[in-house]
């Protein structure tokens, strides 16, 4: 069974923002599954799951994601190398891009950062969509920029990565 876990931010302020792409492919997902999620308090997350597969959205915070997956992980008896992925927004890619890679991530994600702690490994597959749009203009930090939200244009462009990279 594969877990897909799609990292974001609660509250409704960042629905719509770069940092909340993963939660946004994981609904699409699930959407698609006709699944639906439910609160899990003691797994720190919502999920929703059928036979083939478990999709998790963590209600930890973005900084704090990596609880969430580890509870996930053991409670599921994940096997991370081949059944764990995480979908996450990705500031060295441009907005129309991804990649689907086995260990590498971004240079500085703290949602990663807290995953890759709380497992102690990097070794499981990552769904990095490219959510930088500002065309080589870095006057907005990083860490600022992610909490943004996407132009009507991009929105159009991050639905077709979505299904791109759900096929």
């Amino acid at each position: 069974m594969k877990v897909i876990i799609g990292l974001g931010n609660i509250g409704e302020k960042y629905d719509k923002t770069r940092h909340n792409v993963g939660f946004m492919t994981v609904d699409y997902l699930a959407d698609k599954m006709g699944i639906n999620f439910k609160k899990s308090p003691k797994l720190f997350s919502e999920v929703a799951k059928n036979l083939d597969f478990i999709l998790v959205k963590p209600q930890t915070f973005m900084n704090e994601s990596g609880r969430a997956v580890r509870a996930i992980c053991d409670y599921f008896q994940v096997n991370i190398e081949e059944d764990l992925i995480v979908v996450h927004d990705d500031l060295d890619i441009e907005v129309g891009s991804f990649k689907k890679q086995q260990g590498t991530g971004p240079k500085v994600h703290n949602g990663l950062d807290s995953i890759y702690q709380y497992l102690g490994e990097k070794n499981f597959f990552h769904w990095r969509i490219g959510v930088d749009g500002r065309n080589g203009d870095r006057k907005i930090p990083g860490s600022n920029y992610v909490l943004s939200p996407f132009t009507q244009e991009e929105e159009e462009t991050i639905k077709t990565v979505i299904e791109q990279v759900t096929r």
